[in-house]
């Protein structure tokens, strides 16, 4: 992995000419690391290119996981390991399960995706934070392009995306 990391910025004030600049950008061939902006901005995934993601496939995996143990905790305590009879019912009564189950289900779900989504996104306690720019979190639309990543010449990219109506474009460098 590379030490050092080269960047131009483009940096907008407006959602409308953010999203025309990162599909004139893609058109011509540049790949864009990310697009950092202080709102959401609706329909921009789709210009980026970002698949669907698949976190509720990993909810409804979690799901099950906390449905199965919970059946099985309480089938195992109930009817075998320590056997009572309460109320004149079965050793394993499912309709007493229901709300046992429930609650596993959701905590295992929950706790699941959260888990999930820390690894995907690569959140850790000691990561060093890249800012791009300091305006991203109060007026300003930063799209980010690293250099190692494309063919075209920083010159060229820096051309582009100053084409593609960007209030500014600046460098940024990063030593890991």
């Amino acid at each position: 992995m590379e030490k050092n990391k080269h960047f131009v910025l483009g940096i907008y004030d407006d959602e409308d000419v953010l999203l025309s600049a990162v599909k004139k950008v893609r058109e011509s061939g540049i790949k864009i690391q990310e697009v950092y902006s202080p709102f959401p901005v609706h329909g921009l995934d789709e210009v980026l290119g970002y698949r669907r993601t698949r976190l509720p496939i990993a909810a409804f995996m979690f799901g099950l996981l906390g449905t199965s143990l919970a059946l099985l905790m309480q089938i195992w305590m109930l009817g075998f390991d320590w056997p009572m009879i309460i109320g004149g019912k079965n050793f394993v009564s499912l309709p007493p399960f229901v709300p046992v189950t429930f609650e596993l289900t959701v905590l295992l779900a929950a706790l699941g995706m959260v888990g999930t989504f820390m690894i995907v996104s690569d959140l850790k306690p000691y990561k060093k934070v890249r800012l791009m720019d300091i305006r991203i979190t109060d007026d300003k639309h930063v799209m980010a392009i690293d250099l190692a990543g494309n063919i075209l010449a920083k010159e060229d990219i820096r051309k582009i995306v100053n084409e593609s109506g960007a209030s500014e474009v600046n460098d940024k460098d990063f030593e890991d």
